[in-house]
């Protein structure tokens, strides 16, 4: 009766990994109980996730190595990975939100969010124009929510103006707005295919973990820019930062539970340390008390049938 703060599968986006093939569930050593899944599985995946009342799914491809190049170009094929899930998606289970991510490291062969220059850094300008292309091609492809997770500075506005021109208005923006430089991600590069192509680090565009100030900064020019709502990645380490970003903006704030958060407490199940559904249920409960308004996490269908049980 006093409960502050509820829990709900309305609150909860389920990230899913998308193969080439047909028929294929590849899971992922770094990531136990999470695949990749070939275009039918992933339909298969989103009429779970609606039967679950989860409303929005996060795509992510696992390109082929021979489509990865310098430039990332596949990520501008209207046939790539991402946009034939996207419209099976659409086709079987037309009622289900569908948010896409744009920024180039799973394009590319160097693993790097943006395009590079001949000293190996990342080129803030250039990157922009192909994320533009990749988002008119997701959105064109019927993505409800492009996600830019590049960090690039400015892509937001540049995004938002293509989308309008191009006439996706109802087509969202939720800007990776304070997206940390993190020891977290490994098996979400695994997942992708990335981890092992990446050469240096992202510290050039990727924020401090040391800085709570500059994320209010990044906040502001992206819903300056027209974000509609923000995210802030990783979670746990970082719940500070969406409480300070929900307290300053009074946006949609939302978290992602990165892949190595998921992983942690699938170890610390699997050690005995701790009860895996209290786990899960209880970390979600602490991104909304946070001021979150909705959480990715690997975690979506399982605590949604948690939750609706």
């Amino acid at each position: 009766m006093h409960a502050e703060n509820r829990l709900h599968p309305s609150d909860l986006l389920w990230p899913l990994f998308v193969t080439d093939g047909e028929g294929v569930e590849e899971p992922i050593a770094s990531l136990p109980g999470v695949s990749r899944w070939s275009v039918d599985g992933i339909v298969a995946r989103a009429r779970e996730a609606r039967d679950a009342g989860i409303p929005c799914l996060a795509l992510f491809p696992n390109t082929q190595p021979d489509r990865r190049s310098d430039d990332g170009a596949e990520a501008l094929n209207p046939d790539n990975l991402m946009c034939r899930a996207i419209r099976a998606i659409k086709d079987a289970v037309p009622g289900i939100g569908i948010l896409t991510d744009v920024a180039l490291d799973p394009y590319t062969v160097h693993g790097q969010d943006g395009l590079l220059d001949e000293a190996g850094y990342v080129v803030n300008d250039a990157t922009i124009d192909v994320l533009i292309g990749q988002s008119l091609n997701q959105a064109a492809a019927g993505a409800d929510i492009i996600a830019p997770s590049d960090m690039m500075d400015g892509r937001v506005g540049a995004i938002r103006e293509a989308l309008e021109e191009e006439g996706h208005a109802n087509v969202q923006i939720m800007a990776y707005a304070a997206k940390y430089a993190s020891a977290f991600y490994g098996p979400f590069r695994d997942a992708v295919g990335s981890r092992g192509l990446l050469k240096g680090d992202k510290k050039s565009y990727q924020m401090d973990p040391a800085n709570s100030e500059e994320a209010l900064r990044e906040v502001a020019l992206d819903l300056a820019e027209g974000a509609d709502s923000v995210m802030v990645k990783p979670g746990l380490p970082y719940l500070d930062i969406i409480a300070r970003v929900k307290d300053a903006f009074s946006v949609p704030v939302f978290a992602y539970q990165v892949s190595g958060e998921y992983a942690m407490i699938e170890a610390a199940a699997a050690a005995g340390a701790g009860d895996r559904d209290a786990l899960v249920l209880e970390t979600l409960l602490a991104f909304k008390r946070a001021g979150c308004s909705g959480v990715l996490t690997y975690h979506a269908l399982h605590a949604a049938r948690l939750l609706g049980a």
